[in-house]
């Protein structure tokens, strides 16, 4: 491995580049002994979450896991950079929440990677907030066809899906709250600016709150730092408070600025698959193999 040459920020960044290549090239990803159900939230918008679920996912399956991404976000984004058609009347999660139909009926493969699934999210989901006020049990629809999935694979010999990833809209009403219903974990990308914490509190209560009424397996499990710059003073100072608050749960690998993973979605790929190479590509696989050697508790 070459020793990293720190004397400028950008000898610094290529000689980790180097690392992770040579480090990540061909590795195989250890399997959880259970699925793993993981909550991609945070109700500030433009802090990554749906570009971390979707590079997450992308390579946890290049790392040769069975992975499922759920897209609960009416924008329909995750969708778009998985390559996944979302168009208006394709069976999508809408269905799955409002109308009950089986999650099997709306699921899709990523045509970049044969192990990832998707359930993609239409226009149609943009009504399903008011839509779900007046229905039955409904916060946990998402979470009872999901264990109907896991049941329903097991039953068809499929091989069991070892991660399963629910992107989440920036807020926190009923189609978040299904999904924190659903995970056994949160995954809470934070942006390295200067609101970076404001409203975290906020929805740390949330979590509080549901645990204690809906669903006690959930708890935060990982925190991502995101847009990191490490030229900057500020993105230093955040990582700090953000490590100091939450030393157990950040992860060591942050994702830096990168136009690359900007660039990636307007192709229908991730950046994973758009170029394998560059500095965002083997951050956010590195944070994959990191999120898979670390314990669910």
């Amino acid at each position: 491995m070459p020793q990293t040459d720190d004397t400028t920020p950008l000898a610094a960044q290529l000689a980790e580049d180097t690392r992770r290549r040579v480090s990540l090239q061909g590795l195989l990803f250890p399997r959880p002994e259970t699925t793993r159900i993981l909550t991609v939230a945070n109700q500030k918008g433009g802090v990554g979450k749906t570009t971390t679920t979707v590079n997450l996912a992308a390579a946890l399956a290049q790392g040769g896991l069975n992975v499922l991404v759920i897209d609960s976000d009416p924008q329909g984004n995750a969708s778009t950079a998985l390559g996944i058609d979302h168009r208006a009347g394709v069976p999508s999660i809408y269905e799955v929440l409002v109308e009950e139909q089986p999650l099997s009926s709306a699921i899709q493969a990523c045509p970049d990677f044969e192990n990832l699934l998707v359930v993609p999210a239409t226009i149609d989901l943009s009504g399903a907030e008011i839509e779900l006020v007046s229905l039955v049990s409904r916060e946990t629809r998402l979470r009872r066809a999901v264990d109907d999935y896991v049941i329903e694979r097991t039953r068809a010999g499929l091989p069991p899906l070892d991660f399963i990833l629910v992107d989440c809209p920036p807020s926190l009403g009923l189609l978040t709250l299904n999904a924190f219903v659903t995970g056994r974990e949160v995954l809470i990308p934070i942006q390295c600016e200067y609101y970076a914490l404001e409203g975290l509190s906020q929805l740390l209560k949330t979590i509080e709150m549901i645990q204690s009424h809906l669903n006690r397996e959930l708890h935060v499990s990982s925190i991502l730092l995101t847009m990191y710059d490490q030229r900057t003073n500020l993105a230093h100072q955040v990582a700090q408070e953000v490590r100091q608050h939450f030393p157990d749960q950040t992860f060591e690998t942050s994702i830096p600025r990168s136009v690359r993973v900007s660039e990636a979605p307007s192709y229908g790929q991730t950046v994973v698959t758009y170029d394998p190479s560059s500095t965002g590509a083997l951050a956010y696989r590195q944070a994959a193999y990191e999120l898979a050697l670390r314990s669910t508790k």
